[in-house]
């Protein structure tokens, strides 16, 4: 049965890891020659957010968990969190605390169909690619721009293309991702993220994996929840034009079935030139959006 971590205190493990990660140099305090503790110090983390170190035991340890959005706050500041690592930490405090608000309520059959207006704005989108995907990963729609990036690599094989098993089970994957930990850590955070862990769906997709690709897998869906990323770079090895570096963008659509649209656009000019030679069009048709 799928789970989210090895025990029940996500939002804990999450806090240690991120304290053990955060260096006393990079928050202002004195290194010292004979420092031990990997990281921060939980007495040093407690007094940077402004609470007891006996609260940020119990927090570490799962004893309490029902941390005030005040004292998350603090603790992300001390911790020098990102944007989605605060939302992470959100979604962790909800989770414990028995109020997740997972964006898939339990027994809900993922989406399947696609909206004529999403169709009509997919549309819109061309030439550049974009997907659209259903909380379990499966391809429900995409442009062209997408077709040609990924039809070459895999990705669109079959009649329900899952970009989830193909990261874990398709041998071409780790070629055409070469960051293919930091992906499979990604796609597996998305599944974490979208799905409830009552969801029969959720279990039947997990067991699957497990099945069929192991550890990889295994230990990534045993693991607490890694925050998600809802924009970034990616970089994909085409069989033609060579490595693509894309920026992405992660777009919630609402509805009774909720589904998730990914657009791509050439992160540097090399990859706007290789994006116009696989349409074969002139150059310019998409600019680079980081440089």
């Amino acid at each position: 049965m799928f789970g989210v971590g090895n025990s029940n205190n996500d939002l804990g493990a999450y806090l240690r890891t991120r304290r053990e990660s955060v260096g006393p140099a990079e928050v202002g305090l004195p290194v010292g020659a004979r420092r031990r503790t990997p990281g921060l110090r939980r007495a040093e983390l407690a007094t940077l957010a402004g609470i007891s170190v006996e609260y940020l035991t119990r927090l570490e340890q799962g004893r309490d968990r029902r941390p005030s959005p005040e004292v998350l706050s603090a603790l992300a500041d001390a911790l020098l969190m990102g944007v989605d690592e605060r939302m992470h930490l959100m979604r962790l405090s909800k989770a414990a605390d028995g109020t997740n608000t997972s964006l898939c309520c339990a027994g809900r059959s993922p989406a399947r169909t696609v909206r004529p207006t999403v169709r009509a704005l997919l549309e819109s989108l061309e030439p550049a690619p974009a997907v659209l995907l259903n909380q379990l990963n499966d391809v429900l729609a995409y442009t062209r721009g997408y077709e040609r990036i990924t039809r070459p690599l895999g990705m669109l094989d079959g009649d329900e293309p899952n970009l989830l098993a193909y990261v874990f089970t398709d041998d071409r994957a780790r070629i055409a991702y070469p960051d293919w930990d930091r992906v499979a850590d990604e796609r597996v955070a998305e599944m974490h993220f979208d799905l409830t862990l009552s969801d029969p769906e959720m279990t039947r997709m997990s067991d699957h994996l497990t099945l069929l690709a192991g550890a990889p897998f295994k230990e990534r869906i045993a693991a607490p929840m890694g925050p998600l990323h809802t924009t970034g770079v990616e970089r994909i090895v085409h069989p033609e034009v060579g490595e693509l570096r894309l920026a992405y963008e992660t777009l919630q659509l609402p509805g009774a079935q909720e589904m998730r649209l990914m657009v791509y656009l050439p992160a540097d000019d090399a990859t706007a030139v290789a994006l116009d030679r696989l349409a074969g069009r002139q150059p310019g048709a998409l600019r680079a959006v980081i440089g």
